[in-house]
């Protein structure tokens, strides 16, 4: 049963690196995400992370209840492959245009209220 546990928790790690872009050791990656994921996958995944030291031990492992760690490894995998990075590429660059259109405006804006009271138009 420990296996699969340890495999989710790999394959959480691999998500964090390819989707994320987080590396490094499991609580540190999550801290990188931290803003950027829901906060209950957050805390789901620093449950597992805070576990992460008992697992790795051959006695104290046999103290972690392995059913809710389970269950987040689900839950936080789950959300982890819900990510579409194609989409979140998309609306980043929607997100730049819509503040330099909105910057153009704002300037052209300007710039008739200044040639209307210099006179000009």
């Amino acid at each position: 049963m420990a296996a699969s546990l340890e495999q989710d928790i790999e394959d959480i790690r691999v998500l964090l690196k390819d989707r994320e872009h987080a590396s490094g050791d499991f609580a540190a990656a999550l801290k990188l995400v931290r803003r950027r994921i829901p906060r209950r996958i957050y805390k789901q995944g620093m449950k597992i992370a805070a576990a992460l030291p008992l697992l790795e031990h051959p006695k104290l492992s046999l103290t972690v209840d392995e059913k809710p760690l389970r269950a987040a490894a689900r839950e936080v995998k789950a959300h982890l492959e819900e990510i579409d990075l194609a989409d979140r590429r998309k609306g980043f660059w929607l997100g730049v245009l819509g503040s330099v259109a909105f910057s153009v405006l704002c300037v052209l804006i300007l710039l008739v209220v200044v040639l209307r009271w210099r006179g000009l138009i």
